[in-house]
């Protein structure tokens, strides 16, 4: 099969064996040989990000990542309370629209998208405010590479008594953490990204008693609310409605794949992938948007050249045909594309990128530092 290394922040590069782990025989989803297989995908996205599962709960929809978000936000905020989303980035502001779509209480603690959230204001928000119930930020914002210091941010959250949840989605099964060492109640993540899988299916992992517990919330969507999803799954081994099937059967295969490959080396593989895209940007003398100290290590920002000539879509278009995706920056004030470390690559994958990438360049006029 025709190879792509995808450079976007996802869906991610797959292996062949994932994407042929789709091709199985036709089964209604209501059988209980599939509803086993669903329990083992579940029981296993717990154990990557260690979360016993006498106190955590793995709960499986069929959607896309943002579709964790809404879950999230929706479900797990108490009647008459408020949300704080600490906000620098793209995908917390998209918790802020999702809080507003549903007319939820909520704070938008907004910073700049080239740092991480000053803790300092964290903790005055929360003080000054006791009807604040659910803490909401974003691990990773691959809008512009930063990593956010969850496990202080979810201490404070603990500290003054508020759930703390986590949009995980481009670091889960990438860099190692734990659920209850980064005082994190509720983290998500979707089978495109971390575990190489497909896009389709996205899941929620989130402490049983919590869950338990948002029985009582108001029921602010009929599709995504977890307790109903969490219910439905506990009572029968299914999905409330239609489960991407091909797609879980894709997901069982690349969370083998991780536990064989293991989390140690996984996250070496993407350390060196990302440290393979800084040697290439500094040798074509193109300059990074986000200090060294606060990026992810999965996902690079890269400054548009200052240069007349420079031209995003014809070096799109050219590395795309041989074979690499690159994508567009999320800093609105600044012109910018990402290089990402995520999916089924490593560094000889970035050495041949930068080769073609300079070809680019040359093409478009562009001088680049020589040697």
């Amino acid at each position: 099969m025709e190879r792509k290394i995808l450079l976007n922040p996802g869906p991610a590069t797959t292996t062949d064996t994932v994407k042929m782990a789709q091709v199985v025989p036709d089964i209604c989803p209501r059988e209980e040989a599939f509803g086993a297989v669903m329990r083992e995908v579940a029981a296993d996205l717990l154990r990557v990000v260690h979360a016993s599962p006498e106190r955590f709960s793995c709960v499986l929809f069929c959607g896309s990542g943002t579709l964790n978000m809404d879950v999230c936000l929706n479900s797990l905020l108490p009647a008459g309370k408020k949300a704080l989303i600490v906000n620098n980035g793209a995908y917390s502001s998209r918790a802020v629209a999702i809080c507003r779509a549903y007319g939820l209480s909520h704070i938008d603690l907004r910073s700049s998208v080239e740092d991480v959230p000053d803790l300092k204001t964290v903790e005055r928000t929360l003080a000054a405010d006791p009807d604040i119930a659910l803490v909401y930020t974003t691990h990773h914002e691959t809008g512009t590479g930063v990593l956010n210091p969850i496990r202080e941010i979810g201490a404070l959250a603990h500290a003054h008594g508020a759930a703390f949840v986590v949009d995980t989605t481009s670091t889960y099964a990438m860099l190692p953490f734990s659920l209850e060492e980064c005082n994190i109640d509720f983290c998500m993540a979707s089978a495109q990204k971390g575990i190489q899988a497909m896009t389709g299916l996205s899941f929620i992992i989130g402490r049983t008693a919590l869950i338990e517990a948002s029985k009582d919330y108001p029921v602010r969507s009929y599709y995504c609310n977890l307790y109903q999803q969490y219910a439905y799954f506990k009572k029968t081994g299914q999905m409330q409605f239609t489960p991407p099937v091909q797609t879980i059967y894709a997901a069982k295969q690349a969370l083998k794949e991780y536990f064989d490959e293991g989390e140690a080396a996984k996250a070496a593989r993407h350390a060196r992938t990302a440290a393979a895209i800084h040697r290439g940007l500094a040798a074509l003398g193109l300059k990074e948007a986000i200090r060294p100290e606060i990026q992810s290590g999965l996902v690079v920002s890269v400054l548009y050249p200052d240069d007349a000539r420079w031209n995003f879509d014809r070096v799109h278009d050219d590395c795309y045909a041989h074979g690499f995706t690159i994508y567009p920056g999320k800093m609105q004030e600044k012109g910018t594309f990402r290089l990402c470390a995520l999916g089924a690559i490593d560094e000889t994958d970035i050495e041949a990128f930068f080769r073609v990438l300079g070809e680019a360049l040359a093409a478009l006029g562009m001088e680049t530092p020589k040697g």
